[in-house]
């Protein structure tokens, strides 16, 4: 397998062990570590440790990253990492969120985690990083997504060629698998930044109540 490949998983910080989200996002990241891919994340609490310590859980070689933001409150490294860093900007933290990783899983989330969620998407739009794939999870980005197709996309304010690269899934095991399909294509040689519209093709088929971007 091809050394380093990394997933970010961002996450609110506040959504504790115990809640189902928590719970999915320990599956998706031990799913995850366990194909070989490191887990990176802001290294914080809530769902950034749900992803952390879900790496861990795997017992596999790849690193559990976290990229700590220095905050007022809420913000402790958890004790599941790997490698940390510490960030005193958020700025300089996003730019180092994206020079890491190869694919995004975005889960539920409040501000910080929509800041995340459109900072990758807009360095993706604008080509300043390589077709990256952003991988909504839950039930919670729906209403987004629909809004994004009523009432933005009408207005010309985007073009539908921008969410090429945005996938909504809300099942743990089809967030593994189409970074596990993507990465294994990349390997090959297959396109797989060029070519994400097969995927999602192939989630509709496998899953005909799966959600995916509608758009």
């Amino acid at each position: 397998m091809e050394p380093h490949y990394r997933v970010a998983i961002f996450g609110s910080a506040r959504i504790r062990e115990g809640d189902r989200d928590y719970q999915d996002v320990f599956r998706i990241a031990q799913g995850l570590a366990e194909a070989g891919f490191d887990i990176v994340t802001g290294g914080g609490p809530g769902l950034m440790q749900a992803a952390n310590s879900g790496s861990k859980a795997a017992h596999s070689e790849n690193s559990s990253i976290g990229l700590n933001i220095t905050l007022p409150r809420e913000q402790e490294p958890n004790p599941f990492l790997d490698i940390k860093q510490e960030f005193s900007i958020f700025s300089s933290r996003l730019d180092t969120f994206m020079q890491l990783s190869d694919a995004v899983v975005v889960a539920p989330g409040g501000i910080g985690t929509i800041l995340e969620l459109f900072y990758a998407w807009q360095l993706v739009q604008v080509e300043h990083i390589c077709d990256t794939p952003i991988i909504l999870y839950g039930e919670i980005w729906t209403s987004l997504l629909l809004w994004l197709e009523t009432e933005v996309l009408p207005r010309g304010l985007f073009s539908r060629k921008d969410m090429h690269m945005i996938f909504h899934v809300t099942e743990p095991d089809h967030a593994v698998n189409l970074v596990r399909k993507i990465h294994a294509d990349r390997l090959r040689d297959a396109h797989a930044c060029k070519n994400f519209t097969k995927y999602r093709v192939e989630l509709r088929s496998s899953d005909r109540t799966e959600n995916i971007s509608p758009l």
